[in-house]
């Protein structure tokens, strides 16, 4: 099933895609909600409205989110976007990657759809985007086995984590990871694929094999395969519950894909500014097998509200 939230005659409604329409849910209700009553009631009502409510061209409608997640943690799994990344700083891949799937906690009411404007953050010169894939966590666990874990993910979706590498690079530097270079936008959509859709792509290793594509204003600079991740989604959900709970909605992205997945990964390989960061005007799509393409423009931000340095103590 492919699961979609969006705006209509001034609605804001959830219901299920199914060619190039989109058959509302029969009563209004969000989908997050139907996420957390559990699997069978979801597929009740997905049966209900593909058989007793009228469709909805996707043309007429806004795609919104498919959901407005509790909680986003993105993760870093992609050992060639790694080693790219760090290559522009005369670095390498830091033995304590290999660990773990690392992630952080992104701002979960940044979420966009899939084909909003995406605006630039404030003062950003070195706008970027991120091509990943996200798991949607169906039911609630703590402490889970990778085993476990798969029961717990009802579906994924495209993950498009928007970066001011300019701020990003700045803030890093006080040791508590990415903030406002990660604040400002992050697309979402363009709808939710239960992970039954996809069961027939998974490989021997229980990952996902799919082709994961970037392109700006319309020219290529992006290939991979989802497959080339370090971790399974299912190994990332146990890592992420050890200790804590996973609930219904909780997003966990991929990380940038390797091969063009951003241009940060591109800029440290070529050892240049190129492909140049996004400016106003600048549209960027991307497309995963099986899932979808999700497309933002670029444009204009708001200046920053200035603030004064640190007051110095003695």
């Amino acid at each position: 099933m492919r699961l979609a939230t969006f705006l209509h005659d001034g609605k804001r409604r959830s219901g299920v895609v199914a060619g190039r329409q989109v058959h509302p849910f029969e009563y209004p209700v969000d989908l997050l909600d139907l996420i957390v009553e559990g699997e069978e009631p979801l597929r009740e009502a997905t049966l209900r409205a593909l058989h007793r409510t009228l469709p909805v061209p996707l043309a007429d409608v806004r795609l919104l989110p498919p959901l407005e997640p509790p909680t986003v943690r993105d993760h870093m799994t992609f050992e060639s976007h790694v080693a790219g990344v760090a290559q522009g700083y005369g670095d390498t891949v830091p033995e304590e990657w290999y660990d773990a799937p690392a992630f952080y906690f992104t701002n979960p009411y940044a979420m966009i759809g899939a084909h909003d404007d995406v605006p630039l953050p404030p003062g950003c010169r070195r706008f970027d985007f991120e091509l990943e894939v996200a798991a949607v966590i169906g039911k609630a666990g703590r402490d889970l086995t990778p085993e476990q874990a798969r029961d717990h993910i009802i579906g994924y979706t495209i993950l498009n984590d928007w970066s001011a590498r300019d701020i990003q690079g700045r803030e890093m530097k006080v040791k508590l990871g990415p903030a406002k270079g990660k604040d400002t936008a992050t697309t979402l959509g363009p709808w939710l694929v239960t992970a039954d859709e996809l069961e027939a792509d998974r490989d021997a290793e229980g990952f996902l094999d799919l082709a994961l594509t970037a392109a700006v204003n319309g020219e290529t600079v992006g290939r991979d395969r989802l497959s080339n991740m370090a971790w399974t989604f299912e190994e990332m959900v146990a890592h992420a519950s050890r200790g804590t709970w996973v609930r219904p909605g909780d997003v966990l992205g991929s990380g940038t894909c390797g091969n063009g997945g951003c241009l940060a990964e591109l800029w440290g390989r070529n050892g240049a500014l190129w492909p140049p960061p996004l400016t106003p005007g600048d549209t960027v799509t991307l497309t995963v097998e099986g899932i979808g393409t999700v497309r933002n423009t670029v444009t204009e931000g708001v200046p920053p509200i200035p603030l004064p340095r640190a007051r110095r103590r003695p």
